[in-house]
Parts: structure tokens; sequence; C-alpha cells
């Protein structure tokens, strides 16, 4: 076993082999062909190979979970009756969570994203390039429902991100000025820039994107399994695999890429041909089982190669590098080269839904509700099959005294040949009635165990109504088993896929990309040209989806605290100022969101007033200039109007729209200057008498609209309960 590790990390006396140092620099540079790395590969194969062998039992019982999830039936009910009926209860607990925690992860303000840098500023390019990308990947409609699922029924979250990179050969028509050609003596034609001509042109669009992939825990393996995380993982020695399945074009893809070599790409083709078994017994196909489930029965994937795709550490000239290699087979190797990540990560980012103690992968949340399930299922198909009897009486007859028991059929007015005293009717036991009372008990243990609360349900079945303490005591307990099963979600999935956005993207990335912008709440939404991204800064990306969650509910504290600062007198803050706009931009973004919230408030730079000339060029483009109470409304009439003249009749609505805002300007500033001659009234300045003062009938800031309350004794009044034959509050 010392021998085998020795030439894992490159210990052999054969340096020779190793590749040189440009080719280590080089990540796209191809490793294997050499026999000191091959051996140290095969060697990791083998482990490979055995790790997968140790967890088929884990995969095997997975496909049970997920055949509860799909409702289909299996070896294991007990009750082999006429009725096939599946109880969906694990079903609608599964689809509650996931769209509970979906929409706590992406709440409705819109904002995804949190960045802290080291300079105190707010990169606003950077996240909403980040929610672009969030967008583009369809991470809301897509990937989180199908990453929640399988959350739930394996105990694993599994993604990998990688750069998508798509071109398009479009076609468009373009106007170009028409060249003038001056005659035979002429030296060539010239541009005329009065005329211009319709031409069809065609150019290549190219695209690119981070592409998230949610894979199944089954085709996931980590050594050593007893590790915390994949970095430590591969610290150890340890790897990282994911299986694979290539088609015949996806591999002559591969090659043309050459993200393999062509010897093991043209030998992996050679032995699909041959219909021969590709490493070993081929692993569990969870995502073939879930095309089976979605009704696709014959033909779905047809032939197709496992492939190993390891991430492992070698050594390779005294230096560890990381390496990402492609097995096909035990004898195989199609390939290996370095990480060809810059930042060194490993695109595979995997945590456990409920950490168990010295293993890497989770426990499935279905394992205590299994047997409830299949409980359910006999259940409900022997009530199931109660009822069917019960709906048809039982006839009793004496054959002694009735001989023509064969005339006693069923129909619309039939006649039986028979004496009434001699016939009974009795009737089945109706046990479907106590089956489905125990379903519901059944379904009530089994939303207990996933922590699926009433208040997830949209349809509640109970037959006791709640009143309003315990619908509020439901959403409570709602919000807090969301918060905390989201915040492991969001720490060990979400944002280490932020982190991964932007490291793809200063690779990959090459052109500018045009954005919409949601800044700070005096900037309005914008479209922001984003240059490539430099990591000149040092910039911490955090996923905000229960922090958002959770701000929302704060916002009435948010208002009271406002309130407190405000009456606080300068005195007692020692030389320090208070700034309220920080508060005040968090309070209107949280309850507006942030594409309403960037119109409430207008920066200092947009309250500058436009020269007139500017706004004349604006208008005669076409374009809605509004008008500034700063303008000399006088001034810029006069100046719109020979502007106007001159445009000979072009955009004259828009001249015409603005001259009249110049009108109802100056008729304002007329009605305020006179106003303001007259005396002033008391209370707040610039606000209207008694608002936010307190004085009677009036609210003060900040309050909620709430009922009358009666009115209040005097000082010193002995409470209405402690009174003597005092009536009780609630009858």
């Amino acid at each position: 076993m010392a021998e085998t590790d020795d030439i894992r990390y490159g210990a052999d006396e054969e340096t020779e082999e190793f590749p040189g140092a440009d080719v280590l620099e080089d990540r796209n540079a191809e490793l294997s062909g050499r026999k000191t790395i091959d051996k140290a590969l095969l060697d990791v194969y083998k482990d490979v190979e055995k790790g997968f062998d140790d967890q088929r039992e884990r995969a095997d019982q997975q496909l049970d979970d997920w055949d509860i999830y799909n409702c289909r039936l299996g070896n294991r009910q007990f009750y082999a009756g006429n009725a096939q009926i599946f109880v969906p209860i694990t079903h609608n607990a599964v689809e509650a969570r996931k769209t509970r925690f979906t929409n706590q992860v992406f709440p409705q303000t819109g904002r995804y994203v949190d960045c802290t840098s080291s300079d105190d500023s707010k990169p606003y390019a950077l996240i909403s390039l980040l929610e672009h990308y969030i967008r583009k990947a369809r991470l809301r409609t897509q990937v989180m429902p199908a990453l929640m699922k399988n959350g739930d029924v394996e105990g694993q979250y599994n993604i990998y991100v990688r750069w998508r990179h798509t071109k398009r050969h479009v076609v468009q028509r373009v106007r170009h000025p028409a060249m003038v050609d001056q005659g035979p003596g002429g030296m060539g034609g010239f541009e005329d820039p009065d005329s211009e001509i319709e031409d069809i042109e065609e150019m290549t669009l190219e695209h690119g994107a981070p592409l998230v992939e949610v894979l199944s825990d089954s085709d996931i393996l980590v050594l050593p399994q007893v590790c915390d995380s994949l970095d430590e993982a591969l610290a150890v020695g340890g790897s990282a695999t994911i299986l694979r399945r290539w088609s015949k074009a996806t591999i002559k893809a591969m090659i043309h890429d050459g993200e393999i070599t062509e010897q093991g790409g043209n030998r992996l083709l050679k032995q699909m041909a041959q219909d021969e078994e590709f490493g070993g017994h081929p692993p569990v196909d969870k995502p073939k089982e879930m095309v089976d489930a979605a009704g696709i029965k014959r033909g779905a994937r047809g032939k197709y190669a496992l492939v190993y795709e390891t991430w492992t550490v070698l050594n390779l000239d005294g230096e560890r590098y990381t390496c990402r290699a492609y097995f096909g087979g035990r004898d195989n190797i199609l390939g290996c080269k370095r990480n060809p990540w810059w930042s060194d990560h490993i695109p595979l980012i995997s945590a456990p839904v409920s950490k168990v103690q010295g293993a890497f992968k989770g426990q499935s949340m279905l394992v205590p509700v299994r047997d409830l399930q299949y409980l359910a299922n006999d259940t409900i198909n022997e009530g199931a099959d109660s009822a069917a009897y019960a709906l048809l009486p039982i006839i009793m007859t004496d054959p002694d005294k009735n001989p023509r028991i064969g005339s006693m059929i069923l129909s619309m007015s039939a006649i039986w040949e028979t004496s009434p005293k001699d016939t009974q009717f009795a009737q089945f036991p109706q046990m479907w009635k106590e089956a489905l009372e125990m379903v519901a008990s059944i379904k009530s243990e089994i939303f207990q165990a996933l922590s699926v609360n009433p208040a997830a349900i949209t349809q509640s079945n109970s037959l006791k109504k709640q009143n309003q303490a315990e619908v509020a005591q439901n959403q409570q307990v709602d919000i807090l088993t969301t918060a905390d099963a989201v915040t492991v979600l969001e720490e060990s999935i979400l944002t280490p896929m932020l982190q991964r956005f932007i490291e793809c993207d200063h690779q990959y990335r090459d052109e500018e990309i045009t954005v919409a912008q949601y800044g700070e709440l005096g900037t309005r939404a914008k479209l922001e040209k984003i240059p490539v991204v430099q990591f000149n800064r040092h910039y911490v990306f955090k996923w905000l989806g229960v922090e958002s969650a959770k701000e929302t509910a704060r916002i009435q504290q948010q208002i009271a605290a406002m309130n407190v600062l405000r009456g606080i007198p300068p005195q007692m803050l020692n030389g320090y100022k208070v700034n309220m706009v920080p508060v005040v931009a968090a309070v209107v973004e949280n309850a507006f969101g942030p594409r309403i919230a960037p119109l409430v408030f207008v920066s200092p730079e947009a309250q500058l007033p436009v020269p007139v000339t500017e706004e004349n060029s604006l208008l005669g483009e076409g374009y809605e200039v509004p008008v500034h109470e700063m303008d000399d409304d006088k001034q810029h009439i006069q100046m719109h109007m020979q502007a106007m003249k001159m445009l000979d009749g072009q955009n004259q609505k828009k001249f015409m729209a603005h001259i009249w805002q110049h009108t109802q300007q100056a008729q304002r500033k007329q009605q305020a200057m006179a106003a303001a001659q007259q005396p002033q009234q008391p209370g707040t300045p610039g606000a209207p008498p008694g608002a936010g003062t307190g004085l009677p009938g009036q609210p003060r800031m900040g309050a909620q609209p709430q009922p009358m309350r009666p009115g209040q004794n005097p000082p010193g009044a002995i409470h209405p309960d402690n009174q003597p034959l005092s009536m009780p509050r609630n009858m």
C-alpha cells in the first residue's frame, strides 16, 4: 500500500517521465500517456470503482425513495388486493417544502445577492451582473425546484457549475449611406449622407453564461467518505468523482474539443459498437428512472457509455496540482489535464441537507416516513376494496323454499319468484371510514416528521377551524423552520455558487456586457456596460434570500427605531450626526422592491437643471424631457418656441407638451409666492397642520391603522378586573 501511495504522489525515480515546467504551466496540456502518471491514475480508478460498489446499497434505497415521491407501488407493500392506490402524502409534503423553500430563497423583493468589498464600496455593477447570470441560469424556475426535491429525497445537495458558450449565425437588415459616382473623370465614388440604401448582412453572435447542473447523489462519489468537505477530501489525497453517461455524439464532441484523447475516445467508440460492458457493473441510473416516471418507457436513453469524471490531486514534479481525469474503463484513461479553472476550484459543489457526524453525505428526509407511507397505501387499498364490497348488498335466501334462485337477477323492474320471508339483505362492514381516519392520522405524522406546517398547505381538510392566534402561531413556526432549513442551502450551495459565477466570468468573458443595474436608492434603474472583471479588489458575495425575508418582517421595527433616532437631541450624540438616508433606503426598498424604490427619491445629481439648448436637442430627437423647478420658465418657453419653428413640424407635439408643462409650473410658482405672503399656520414646517405632531385626531409618523381604543380612566383608578362584582371581559 505504501508503494501505491508513493506512485500516486509522484515519488518515483524516473523523474524524466514527469511533464516539464512548460507543460505544467499550460492547463490545456495532456498529462496522460506517461507511465508514472497513468499508474497513479489507475490506482485512483480502483478506489473509485470500489467506492461506487460500497455505496450501491444507498443508491438502491434512493430508488425506493424516488418511487415513493413518484407515487409508484413497489414490493414493500404487504396488502395485495384488487385496489392499486397510492396516497400522495409524502409527495405533497415534498412539494410543499419545495414551494416554501424556493419562495424563501427567492424573495419578492428581487434582490438575491449581497456583496462586501475591502474598500467599503458597494459594487452594484457586479451585483447586477450576478443577478443577470442567475436569470440566465434559470435558477428560479428549473435549478432550484430540482435541487430542493433531490435534497429531500436523497439527503444531499449536488450541483455542477460550468461556463456555457453558444454561437448564433444571424441575418439582419442594415442601412448604409449611398455611394455616388463622380463620373468617368473622377477619382472614385463618395458617400452621400442624405441618401441611404438597405442591405442584408450575416453576422455571428456569441453568448456566454454560467450553467448550473443538478446532479443525482447516486452519481457522486467523494473519497474518503468520512471527510467533511470536498476541499478536505482533496487535501488528504482523496477524490471527487461524477458518473457521466455519454452517447456516441458526446464522445465525438469531446474528442473534437480536446477534452479527451483521440486514442481513448476511439477505443470507447469501438467498445460501444461491440456492445461490451463498460466499467464493470453499471451503477444506478437515477436520471433514467426519472425519465421513466415522466412516461417515456422505451428508448429514453439508448446506448451510452459510463465514464468517470474524477477530480484529484497529483504530485507532478514535486508540486501538488488539482487534476481532472476521465476514465472509460479499467484500462482506458480517456485523458488527464490540470484543473482548467484559473481559481483552481473544482466545479462540483456538494453539501448534506442534515449533517451526519463521521460521513460526508447526509441522510434522506424520507427515512422516518417510509414505513408510514407504506402503511397508508395498504390501509387505503383495504378501505377501497371494502367500499367496493359495501356498495352491493349481500342477499341471503333459503334454497329449499326458493328453488328458482337463478331467477334472482339485479335489474330494472326485475321480478323475483321467491318468498320475502325467506330472503334477507345484509350489508358488508363499511371499513373504509376507519381506513380514511387512519390515513388522516398517518398524514399528520408524516407532515410533522417532514416539518410541513399547516401554513404551507394551500388547502386544509381539518374539521376544526383555527382561530387567529393559532394561525399566527403556525405562520411564526413556519418562518422559523423555513429560515433554519434554507440557511444550510444558502451557506453551503448558493453562496459558493455565486463565487463560481464570478470566477467563470473573470476567466471566460472577454467583452463588455450590458445588464440592468438597480443601484442605490437615489439611482434610477439603468442599463450599464460592465467591463471584464478584474480581481483588483477583494469581494465577498453572499446569497440574500433568508436575510431579505427577515428584513421584510422587521420593517415595522425599523420604523419604530427610526422615530426614536429622530427624537434624540444633538447634544446627546457627542459630535456624531445621524444619517437617516440608509435607513430610509432599506425601509423603502424592502417595502416596494428594487423596481419602484429608485423612483421614490431623486438623487442630488438628478436635481440639477438641464440647459435649454440640451433640452431642445432631446426634444428634437423625440425624447420626453421633464421640466425643472429651477428653470427660468419664461426664457425656456421662448427658446423652445424658436426651436420648434426650425424643425418644420417634426416632433412638435413633444415641444408643445413641454411648453405646456413650463406654463403650468410658472402658475404654480406664482401661487406659491402669493401663499408665502400670508401668515403661517402653527405646526410642523412643510407638513400639514397636526401631521406627526401628536395633535388630537392626527396620526403619528409610522403609525399603523388600528381600531379606536376606549377612553382611559384617570390616574389612580382601579382596574376594571380588580373591581368587585365586575363582569368578565370574555363571556
